[in-house]
């Protein structure tokens, strides 16, 4: 038993464990703030269904399914549960795939109409009156190759899921499942049945950024057949990504929970996620992090700032400043540290300014600058389709082979070269195989060494030619001779990503893998400090669909932000309110924010008319002289 599972319950768990106790068993969506411990509950009741529906569901051959957003989610869910058999515990992407894998002839249909659909839209852009001729032989390219993946589609005997999609080799990406599956479910009664049947009961952790199809799908399923268990904990006010769901409408019969405890937040800090949450769903956090001094728990106070400074060239001063006058403040000089023990966190609101400090900003600028919003919010946790293929491949293959890690180079080569895969493999011998794979590993390392003026389409290519990684298909436009740069979405964007130097990509890496102490307002949901310095930009980060101008209201409403608000429909403000909850709940000792503003004196009565902050903690630059 986890101390998780093993700590006091809140009114919450005796809530969700009153559902899974009903005859049938209720569905539910919790409603759990930041720092609550919403992954504890989701694990009380996976352990409680355990104890008390184990060895019913062993009987009939059934388990408990439990998605979630990341693997670094799924691997400590199922520590904490013990690894038992009885629990499917996954990421959204490979829950649905094992539901979808065993239907070839379904996978093939969808497939096939994904291909036509992209041969219309290429058709019908080559059409348009405006298309220029480049463009149109590019697209008249495209076409031709979707139609010869249409053609293959037809010999594919078995569909896999892999990083990026290539389809005449049957190969299905991310977006492909998010897709496929719930269209099926959608249309297949026999489907949703087995489902059900397989899985009485089904868990979604951080439900607010699950993709809309898939709760839908869910739901639907729930709808369709009333013994099902579904059981969503998540966070409305903590949805950042677009595409997430956010609250999770209720069906008859379902019980809303909320869990307002925080045990993370210093009194301090809690007062003011307390007002940025108001406006919103009105949730108000109770309780605060607590520490025992004499065998009696006592609230940690904490402190919290805000620094109001002129968006002028001395930015990165400013914020210097701020910290030392964070760390002389507080008597604490980790304020000072750049190590990841020092638990200090800068966060931006996207990636630019760290990327100009630390080595990327031709690469982020290649990817976010009026790119369209898939490759924009993946820059922030990876996920973006041309970066994916560094991240989670090339950079730690050519890592591992620099220490000589054998395995690590073997293992990924094993999954992801297409070298290695069983039909290639038939008849050839594997010495010269892997003779000659070790040389292509080789001439990688030295493409992404320290000073090499390599660009990225460089190595791609090389990757590609020397079939040590297997690459998504959208690159195919990219990596020819003489590549074609049109206006179309994304692709733009795509060719200056391939042209910036490789060095920026270990810059990138560096950040990624949080080995400096910036991180995104984005990157760091679920996460924790104890030293938390918030920078907001609005010029710096050049973003669309967050203004904290207009959230702090220094800067005045679009008309197309008041129709939006008039409509009742998501507006800016909702959008940066979430961010800014998220980010200022992740302090659990202080927390300072930094508004670099064009009027100071404009700023601050503003800011101070919100009252989120104590009038008497707004300071200026006269404090850090």
């Amino acid at each position: 038993m986890t101390s998780r599972i093993g700590s006091p319950d809140t009114q919450a768990d005796l809530d969700v464990r009153e559902c899974l106790d009903s005859t049938p068993p209720c569905s539910f969506v919790m409603v759990a703030g930041a720092g609550s411990g919403k992954t504890t509950s989701l694990i009380k009741a996976l352990s409680h269904l355990a104890e008390t529906q184990g060895v019913k569901l062993r009987q009939a051959g059934q388990k408990i399914a439990c998605i979630t957003y990341t693997e670094v989610a799924v691997n400590e869910i199922s520590t904490d549960v013990g690894g038992s058999q009885l629990f499917h515990i996954s990421t959204i992407h490979s829950f649905l795939w094992s539901i979808i894998r065993p239907f070839h002839s379904d996978i093939a249909t969808w497939v096939a109409s994904r291909i036509e659909t992209k041969i219309a839209e290429r058709k019908a852009h080559r059409e348009r009156p405006r298309t220029q001729a480049r463009t149109k032989i590019r697209l008249e390219q495209e076409i031709q190759e979707l139609q010869a993946e249409l053609g293959a589609i037809s010999v594919v005997e078995k569909f896999i899921y892999g990083t990026g999609s290539s389809y005449a080799e049957g190969i299905l990406g991310h977006d492909d499942i998010l897709k496929l599956t719930p269209a099926c479910v959608a249309i297949h009664p026999l489907l949703r049945q087995l489902i059900a049947s397989r899985f009485p009961y089904i868990f979604a952790d951080e439900s607010q950024d699950t993709n809309r199809s898939v709760v839908d799908a869910l739901r639907d399923i729930a709808g369709d057949f009333p013994g099902l268990c579904l059981g969503f904990f998540g966070d409305p006010m903590q949805r950042i990504y677009m595409s997430g769901a956010g609250a999770v409408e209720l069906r008859k019969g379902w019980k809303q929970i909320s869990k307002p405890e925080n045990f993370r937040c210093p009194t301090s800090v809690l007062d003011v996620i307390n007002a940025i949450r108001a406006p919103g769903d009105g949730l108000k956090q109770i309780r605060g992090r607590r520490m025992k001094v004499d065998d009696t728990e006592q609230p940690i106070v904490g402190t919290c700032n805000l620094f109001i400074l002129a968006a002028d060239n001395e930015r990165g001063a400013r914020l210097s400043a701020v910290r030392r006058w964070l760390a002389n403040e507080t008597g604490d000089v980790l304020w000072l540290s750049d190590a990841r023990e020092g638990d200090v966190r800068l966060l931006v609101l996207v990636h630019r300014m760290a990327a100009s400090r630390l080595g990327f900003p031709e690469m982020y600028a290649a990817l976010t600058d009026q790119a369209p919003m898939s490759l924009s919010e993946g820059v922030s946790d990876g996920t973006a389709w041309p970066l994916r293929p560094f991240v989670q491949h090339i950079l730690p293959l050519v890592a591992a082979a620099r220490v000589t890690d054998h395995f690590t180079v073997m293992s990924t080569l094993r999954v992801e070269s297409p070298r290695l895969e069983a039909a290639r493999l038939h008849g050839q011998e594997l010495v010269p195989v892997l003779t000659a794979l070790q040389l292509a590993v080789d001439g990688l390392v030295a493409l992404l060494r320290d000073g090499s003026n390599a660009t990225i389409w460089e190595v791609l290519t090389y990757v590609r030619d020397s079939e040590l990684i297997r690459l998504d298909d959208r690159f195919g436009a990219h990596l020819v001779d003489d590549p074609i740069n049109d206006n179309s979405s994304g692709f733009e964007n795509v060719s200056a990503f391939l042209r910036c130097n490789v060095s920026e990509l270990w810059a990138y890496r560096r950040y990624f893998t949080e080995e400096s102490p910036f991180a995104t307002h984005h990157g760091v949901k679920g996460a924790q400090f104890e030293r938390v310095l918030v920078v907001i930009d609005d010029e710096e980060a050049r973003f669309s669909q967050y203004s904290y101008g207009k959230y702090l209201q220094y800067v005045g409403l679009s008309d197309g932000d008041k129709a939006h608000i008039a409509a009742g429909e998501e507006s800016v403000l909702d959008r940066t309110r979430r961010l800014f909850y998220v980010c200022c709940s992740r302090a659990m000792q202080d927390l300072a924010v930094v508004v670099f503003v064009p009027d100071v004196d404009v700023a601050r009565a503003a800011i101070v008319e919100q009252n989120l902050f104590p009038a008497a903690v707004i300071r200026g630059l006269e404090h850090l002289q």
